[in-house]
């Protein structure tokens, strides 16, 4: 709540402030205490007073959500079974419960969001339809001088050989959409431990497997731990398949603030702002204009310049990861 108040995205009744035009959570609110039914409906609250502001709240599953709907609850605090009543009510509430309904209605494993309008809506694939289906040797299409004017959400990692990037996030998401159906309608397994570990649900896919496996996007921490050199010199590709120009993620904490590599192009936000774990408490803000130049005589085309402010926020101060600016030339004046 801390966070979210001094972010500016609720007031001090934990109601949504609509100064922020998108919200996004990375995942893993479980399997942090004691509060898991109480989060979960204050993301449900901030989503729906969020959408009739105009506002966006994007929401992925982490590692401990689908831990969680696997039935490997090797993190669940004993006292976080009795707010839900019993192991029964929880496995419900998480599989055809409110929990689990939320999730599968409203949380995704990845998001793409574009920074200008023009792009589309949040998770409008990458690349469109029509360069998804050309072949490959054709020339590429002009896309603009917008095209990769948007951000990458994962809770993990999008490693660069997972095969399923593109289109992004539309097949990543797809996975996340069967596989977590077939784990919410199986017969809940009793729970890992006391109990063996259930695994993976009969019928689940390879590229379903592939999404939970350590370099998929749900566990994939290389962005994190790799050398500057070689994460510096892999990225650029996945941006590019992506259609972005930055990537965030949680699930490789830094207790003392967000990380950044590459000059901003990998961001990595997790500092255990949850009480169970005691690190710093922060947000990373996105500032995105697009401001119009004065037209001189004799000139056609509008020209803008497009600028993103990345700054990494704190309770007691203010940082600024990257500012990134450029004269770009084109057509925006509808937006």
């Amino acid at each position: 709540m801390r966070v979210l108040q001094f972010s500016g995205v609720i007031d001090e009744f934990g109601n949504w402030t609509g100064n922020a035009d998108f919200l996004v959570q990375t995942g893993d609110i479980i399997d942090r205490g004691d509060d898991t039914i109480k989060l979960f409906s204050l993301m449900d609250k901030l989503r729906e007073q969020a959408s009739k502001t105009g506002g966006v709240v994007l929401s992925h599953l982490g590692n401990h959500e689908w831990m969680n709907a696997i039935g490997d609850w090797r993190y669940v605090y004993p006292s976080e079974i009795e707010t839900f009543g019993s192991v029964a009510a929880r496995q419900k509430m998480l599989a055809t419960g409110r929990i689990g309904r939320s999730w599968a209605a409203n949380y995704t494993v990845a998001s793409r969001l574009p920074l200008h309008p023009s792009l589309g809506e949040p998770n409008t694939p990458y690349p469109p339809p029509h360069l998804f289906a050309k072949e490959e040797g054709e020339d590429e299409e002009d896309e603009g001088p917008l095209s990769h004017s948007a951000i990458s959400f994962v809770h993990g990692g999008l490693s660069p050989t997972y095969e399923q990037l593109t289109p992004f996030p539309t097949k990543i998401n797809e996975l996340g959409t069967t596989l977590l159906r077939k784990l919410q309608r199986r017969v809940q397994p009793p729970p890992h431990p006391p109990n063996p570990y259930p695994g993976l649900p009969a019928g689940t896919t390879h590229e379903e497997a592939a999404l939970y496996d350590a370099n998929g996007p749900l566990w994939y921490r290389g962005w994190a731990l790799e050398s500057d050199d070689k994460v510096c010199k892999d990225v650029d590709e996945v941006l590019k398949k992506t259609g972005t120009r930055r990537m965030v993620m949680g699930h490789t904490p830094d207790f003392h603030g967000i990380v950044s590599r590459c000059d901003g192009k990998i961001i990595i936000i997790d500092t255990g702002i949850s009480h169970a774990y005691g690190g710093a408490l922060s947000a990373l803000s996105v500032h995105y204009t697009l401001t119009p130049i004065e037209q001189q005589e004799g000139e056609d085309t509008p020209k803008w310049i497009e600028k993103e402010v990345v700054s990494a926020l704190y309770v007691d101060r203010q940082e600024t990861i990257t500012i990134d600016e450029r004269e770009i030339v084109g057509d925006f004046a509808g937006y």
